[in-house]
Order: C-alpha cells, then sequence, then structure tokens
C-alpha cells in the first residue's frame, strides 16, 4: 500500500505540472483513476454510482487545487470526499422520506449542501442539517407516557406503533418484509399505520412546530 501511495502521489504531482485539460493531465489522472478504483469506500446503495462519479468530476477538477498530501494519502482524500457525496444522497433521501410521512413539514433547510471540501475533518452531519428525524426518532424510543406502545395490532402486542414507526423510519423497511417479519398480511400491517401510527406522529410534528 505504502509503494501505490507513493506511485500516487507522483502521478498526481506530474498531472498538476501539466495545463488543465491537457492530454499530458488527463494520461495521468486516468493513471490515477485506475489504480484507486478498486480502493475505494464501497457500498450497496442505489445511490453509490451517482456519488462515484461526483467524486471523479472533482477529483479531476479540484485535485491540483485542494489536495495536500501532507495531510493524507490520495485514496484516504478520495475516500473522504466520496462518503461526503454518500451523506448528502442518504440526507436527500431522508428528507424525501420524511416529507412522504408529513408532507406539510417545511423543507426550506433541508436543500444546504457542502459545497467546501475539508479532508481533515471527520465524517460528521453537518450543524445545519434539519433535525426532524432525530427528534422524532428520539420521541419513539422514549415513549414517555407509554401511548405507543400500549397502541398495538389487536392479538399481536408486540406489533405497536412504537415498533412500526421506528422500523418505517429512513432507512425504512418495507411492508413486505415487516409481513414476512411479523406473519401478518401487508395490508393489515399498513392500514394499522394508516389509522394509528401516522395519526400519533402528526401530532407530534404539529406540536413540535414541524406542521
Amino acid at each position: 500500500m505504502h509503494k501505490l501511495e507513493e506511485n500516487l502521489r507522483r502521478l498526481v504531482d506530474e498531472a498538476c505540472r501539466h495545463p488543465a485539460g491537457s492530454p499530458q493531465r488527463q494520461k495521468r489522472l486516468t493513471q490515477v483513476i485506475r489504480l484507486t478504483t478498486s480502493k475505494l469506500w464501497r457500498e450497496s446503495t442505489p445511490y453509490y454510482q451517482d456519488a462515484l462519479q461526483q467524486t471523479w468530476l472533482y477529483f479531476c477538477s479540484h485535485v491540483c487545487k485542494t489536495y495536500d498530501s501532507t495531510r493524507g494519502s490520495v485514496i484516504t482524500w478520495l475516500n473522504t470526499y466520496l462518503r461526503w457525496r454518500l451523506q448528502d444522497f442518504y440526507r436527500q433521501k431522508l428528507d424525501e422520506s420524511i416529507k412522504t410521512a408529513l408532507p406539510s413539514i417545511s423543507q426550506s433547510a433541508s436543500g444546504d449542501r457542502i459545497e467546501t471540501f475539508y479532508p481533515e475533518e471527520s465524517l460528521v452531519a453537518p450543524p445545519d442539517v434539519p433535525p426532524i428525524l432525530e427528534n422524532v426518532r428520539l420521541w419513539v424510543e422514549q415513549d414517555t407516557d407509554g401511548e405507543l406502545r400500549r397502541t398495538y395490532i389487536q392479538g399481536h402486542p408486540h406489533v405497536n406503533c412504537q415498533v412500526l414507526i421506528l422500523k418505517r423510519l429512513p432507512p425504512e423497511i418495507s411492508w413486505k418484509d415487516l409481513s414476512a417479519e411479523y406473519k401478518l398480511p401487508v395490508s393489515t400491517l399498513s392500514s394499522f399505520y394508516q389509522r394509528q401510527c401516522l395519526p400519533r406522529l402528526r401530532k407530534f410534528a404539529e406540536k413540535e412546530g414541524y406542521l
């Protein structure tokens, strides 16, 4: 790995000695891409390829401006950026899922994105991410008055609103999988969720000012 990292630093250094868009720079950047592709962070999410494409575009256009070899290897730099982009896509999915469950929630703050990349920063959600999901999850888990746990499908006390809301929060478990887990029809689970769980979820959202 040490030899690979040295080779990558050399290729980046050589690429940046040539003008942007020149065949010489492109040739070396392409070599870096080929050498690092198998070393990058991987995960089985539907938006992984989009995040990877954004990473390569950023790499080709910004490596000579922002990469600092004294702060880490090329692979670490690329992986950090890739995981930031994956977080962007994941936050977008969360916002869409919450908007579906609570369509009146204001999304005014959900469009903020990270435009400046700092490799040395740890991979934590930036402070401007709307805390809606975290607040909802905490409310459901605490269930201070026990109402969510007490509200369950007749004959199935273990299938209650607390369980189902948590299961349906992003990244949600499909009704098909829940049906298999609890041995209940999808229609039964979905109907109960619509009639009993969502009204309580909306009541909480109204109380918190999300609606």
